[in-house]
C-alpha cells in the first residue's frame, strides 16, 4: 500500500532515462514538435451513423400519409375503405410529428440552426406554396388559382408547422409541464374559430402537443414500445380500433381528424371541440404507439429511403393532384376492391420511388438549399475557425464543429423530416 502511495508522489530527480529524453527533446526541431502537438489532439469525431428505426419508421409512415391522400377520392363508395382512411388518419400525421419532435430536441435558437431551418423548412415551403398552385393553373385549367404564402395550400400545411413549432422549442423546453400547456392551447383552439385559415395556424395548434410530446420522449421510451409483449397487444388494438372506425363512418365527422377547424366550423357545439381534441390525442397516441412497435429497428431494404421522406411528401403532391385533375379517379374500376388495391400499390410504389437518393439528388436544390450568400457568418465561429487555422497549419484532417446538429441531420419532413 505504502508503494502504491509513493507511486504518487513525483520524484524531485530525475532518471538518466529521463534525462536522455529532455536532451533528445531539446535537439528536435520546431516540424518534429509540431507533429507531436498534432498527434496529442483527440481525433475527429467519426459521423454518427442514422438509427434505422426512425428512418423506417419515416418510411412507412409516408407511405401511410400518400396512400390516404389517394383513398380520398375513393372512399365514398365504400365503408371499408372509409374506415380504413379513418384507422390511417388518426396516427400516421401524429407518428410523424412526434417523430419530427423527437429530433428537434437539439434545436435552441443558434445561428446554424435558424439557417438550417431557413434553409430547410421555409425555403421549400415558399417554392412548394408557389408551384402548387402554378400547377393547378396549368394542369387544371384554372387561371383563377391564386398564389398566397399565407394560405397554406395542400401539403405544405406540415411546413408551415415545423417551422413555427421548432422556433419555440426553446420555449416548451423551458417551462415546467409542456404537454399539458400544449394540449391546453390545442384545446382552446378548438373553440375560437376567429383564428381563421391564415398558415393554417388551426393545424398549427391542434397538432401541437404531438410535437411537444416528440420533444418531451428520450431514446428509451421507443425501446419501451419495441418490446414484444407491446407488440403482441398492438394486434388487437389495431383489430378493434378498424372495427370501431367501421361503426363510426356514419356517425362521425372525418373532418375532426384533420385538426382544421374549430367545433362551431364542424357545425357542433363549442364544448365538443376540447372532449374531441383529448379523445383523439388518446387515441392517436395509442395506435402511434402500436404503429412504431412494428417498425423495424434493424436495417431494411427501405431504411436508406427514411432520409428522403420530405421528398417523398412534397412530390407525390403532384401524382395526387394530376390524377385528380385529370378525372382518372373516376374510372370505374377504380371503385372496386381491387382498383382500390391497385391505387394503393401504385401510389406506395410512386412515393417509395420519391424518397430515392437520384430524385433527392435532382431536387436538392430546392429542398436544402446550401444559400451561403444569404448569411452573414457569425463572429464567433470566424474567430474559432481563424484559431484553428493558425494552430493547425499543415495538420490536416481536422474538422471545426464535427458533429453539430446531429440530430437534425435525422429530420423528417426531414421531420418531414428527412
Amino acid at each position: 500500500m505504502f508503494h502504491a502511495a509513493s507511486s504518487l508522489v513525483p520524484s524531485t530527480r530525475s532518471s538518466p532515462n529521463q534525462n536522455d529524453q529532455h536532451d533528445q527533446e531539446g535537439r528536435r526541431g520546431p516540424h518534429d514538435r509540431s507533429r507531436d502537438r498534432s498527434a496529442a489532439r483527440p481525433a475527429p469525431r467519426p459521423p454518427a451513423r442514422r438509427d434505422a428505426f426512425f428512418d423506417n419508421a419515416k418510411y412507412l409512415a409516408i407511405v401511410l400519409v400518400a396512400v390516404g391522400h389517394a383513398w380520398e377520392p375513393l372512399k365514398g363508395d365504400s365503408r371499408v375503405l372509409q374506415a380504413a382512411y379513418m384507422f390511417v388518419y388518426t396516427f400516421h400525421m401524429p407518428a410523424f410529428i412526434v417523430i419530427s419532435g423527437f429530433f428537434s430536441r437539439s434545436f435552441d435558437g443558434s445561428p446554424d440552426r435558424l439557417k438550417r431551418l431557413i434553409t430547410g423548412v421555409a425555403v421549400p415551403y415558399v417554392v412548394f406554396e408557389t408551384a402548387y398552385p402554378v400547377f393547378r393553373r396549368y394542369v387544371d385549367h384554372n387561371p383563377a388559382q391564386e398564389i398566397s404564402l399565407l394560405d397554406p395550400w395542400y401539403l405544405t400545411w406540415f411546413l408551415v408547422a415545423l417551422f413555427v413549432w421548432r422556433l419555440t422549442t426553446p420555449v416548451w423546453k423551458l417551462v415546467r409541464h409542456p404537454l399539458p400547456l400544449a394540449l391546453g392551447l390545442a384545446m382552446l383552439a378548438t373553440v375560437t374559430p376567429a383564428i381563421g385559415d391564415d398558415l393554417d395556424l388551426q393545424r398549427v395548434l391542434q397538432f401541437l402537443p404531438f410535437f411537444v410530446l416528440g420533444l418531451c420522449l428520450k431514446p428509451e421510451h421507443f425501446r419501451l414500445v419495441r418490446r414484444r409483449r407491446v407488440r403482441i397487444a398492438a394486434v388487437p388494438v389495431f383489430a378493434f380500433a378498424l372495427a370501431f372506425a367501421y361503426w363510426a363512418v356514419p356517425r362521425m365527422n372525418v373532418s375532426w381528424l384533420y385538426h382544421r377547424d374549430s367545433a362551431q366550423e364542424l357545425g357542433a357545439p363549442w364544448w365538443a371541440g376540447p372532449l374531441m381534441q383529448l379523445a383523439l390525442f388518446g387515441c392517436s397516441l395509442l395506435l402511434t404507439a402500436c404503429f412504431l412497435s412494428w417498425v423495424p429497428g434493424r436495417t431494411m431494404w427501405f431504411t436508406v429511403l427514411g432520409a428522403g421522406t420530405l421528398y417523398g411528401y412534397l412530390l407525390h403532391g403532384f401524382l395526387i393532384k394530376t390524377a385528380d385533375y385529370r378525372g382518372w379517379f373516376e374510372h370505374p374500376a377504380l371503385h372496386r376492391p381491387l382498383g382500390e388495391i391497385a391505387v394503393s400499390v401504385a401510389v406506395a410504389v410512386a412515393v417509395t420511388l420519391l424518397c430515392t437518393p437520384p430524385v433527392r439528388r435532382v431536387f436538392r436544390f430546392v429542398m436544402e438549399p446550401k444559400m451561403e450568400w444569404a448569411f452573414k457568418r457569425d463572429a464567433a465561429q470566424l474567430a474559432r475557425e481563424r484559431e484553428q487555422g493558425e494552430r493547425g497549419k499543415g495538420v490536416e484532417g481536422e474538422r471545426p464543429e464535427a458533429g453539430r446538429g446531429r440530430e437534425e441531420d435525422q429530420k423528417v419532413a426531414g421531420g418531414v423530416g428527412g
